[in-house]
């Protein structure tokens, strides 16, 4: 098969075992470095895409995405703003809700938690909280029946199984007097869990329910579900000026969106810090570059006297280089794809080996170290990374077509 003459010597050169066996071990060093930047950057990115998707699909999922809560008392008209909400643009469904905050009592175990009261048969249009309700849905949830639903490691903690039942404490307004807390016996009816904090401080029950502990005519705030979770902030506040009641206004930016501008400048400093990584082991490329250069000035000179051009003695090495590039971006895809595709069972095989586990459901909204590859990305760090390694061989490149071949081969007195 036909191949240009530059391309052809530079591969032999590429292949051909050096003299000196320091030039070989630099090259090999140079594939390898960029391979470990490639798979670095690789698999960082990945980890940071699991976190942005975790957050946008399990946590953003569960949690409403803006609300509207009352300052005092409850909403006087809660049909009426229900469907001026529900029909404001951008926004896909709205449900009712009562907060509670509380403790938990079961024997001597005691346990702080905030309780959402909710409607089941809207909640589900808002949340999927429900899909991750062990042994059933919000119909477990019957009006007067009281029953509760705990995420899994508050019943841990509680030492609960379903059917159990338990205290709920709840302080009483008093004005100046001190009032004993009141106590509430709820059932537990079923379990969730979500593998994050929400499991550790969060719990529901009938709307209905709230009403009557609570002596409320009505909910008290409304959750609603919008088409462009970066627009939630704006489109609360639009939804919250166009309603009557004197409202709080909260978004999961507000509570949330730090997470999400953590990963944005994590995913940020990332791509800065190891294409630097990458940069320094393309830089090992003119270190060989330059001895092999050294090595085959001979070789260059000979050329020279037989007419090869400065562009075709600057295209092999260059050849010769890019070869080194390409090989170390291909090996570093290879290994950071495999890696980043297997990432979370990688993660949980380590924290089975040594006992330990990364991240806590109790810190972090998540307790698994989540992944998800984007094909795009793999692609760019690769192509950035082989464009780093060519640029890497202009100067030895440039350097080898300035040899003077009489100077080389003795002819100069």
């Amino acid at each position: 098969m036909f191949r240009p003459l530059l391309i052809f010597i530079g591969l032999r050169y590429s292949k051909a075992k050096h003299k000196n066996k320091f030039v070989s071990f630099i090259s090999m060093a140079s594939i390898l470095g960029i391979a470990l930047g490639v798979t670095a950057l690789i698999v960082g990115l990945s980890a940071m895409n699991g976190f942005e998707k975790a957050l946008r699909d399990q946590m953003l999922a569960v949690i409403p995405h803006a609300e509207l809560e009352t300052v005092n008392g409850s909403f006087e008209n809660l049909d009426s703003s229900l469907k001026q909400v529900r029909h404001h643009p951008g926004v896909i469904a709205a449900s009712p809700y009562i907060m509670l905050n509380g403790l938990l009592q079961k024997d001597d175990q005691i346990k702080a938690l905030q309780i959402r009261a909710i409607a089941p048969k809207s909640e589900r249009d808002v949340t999927a909280v429900e899909h991750y309700i062990k042994g059933g849905g919000w119909e477990l949830l019957k009006t007067g029946q009281r029953s509760i639903v705990l995420g899994k490691s508050v019943a841990l903690k509680l030492a609960m199984k379903i059917g159990d039942s338990l205290t709920l404490i709840l302080p009483q307004e008093g004005g100046q007097q001190l009032k004993s807390p009141r106590k509430i016996k709820l059932t537990l009816v079923g379990l969730f869990e979500m593998g994050g904090q929400l499991d550790n401080a969060l719990g529901f029950m009938h709307i209905d329910d709230a009403k009557q502990i609570l002596g409320l005519d009505s909910a008290n705030g409304i959750a609603f579900k919008v088409a462009d979770i970066l627009d939630a902030q704006t489109l609360a506040r639009d939804v919250g000026y166009s309603l009557n009641d004197y409202l709080y206004i909260k978004s999961w930016i507000t509570s949330q969106g730090y997470l999400y501008q953590d990963i944005q400048m994590v995913k940020s400093l990332m791509y800065v810090i190891l294409l630097l990584v990458i940069a320094v082991a393309c830089f090992n490329i003119v270190s060989t570059l330059v001895m092999a250069v050294n090595e085959k000035r001979g070789d260059i000179a000979i050329l020279k006297t037989m007419g090869a051009s400065k562009w075709l003695l600057r295209g092999i090495f260059i050849v010769q280089g890019a070869f080194n590039g390409l090989v170390g971006c291909l090996l570093g895809a290879a290994i950071g794809i495999f890696i980043a595709l297997n990432l979370t069972d990688i993660v949980k095989f380590i924290e089975t080996v040594i006992g330990h586990k990364f991240l806590s459901g109790d810190v972090y909204f998540i307790d698994f170290l989540p992944s998800h590859l984007i094909y795009e990305q793999v692609i760019v760090v690769t192509v950035a990374a082989f464009f780093m390694s060519v640029l890497s061989t202009l100067y030895p490149a440039w350097r080898a077509s300035k040899i003077q071949p009489a100077l080389e081969l003795g002819f100069a007195h």
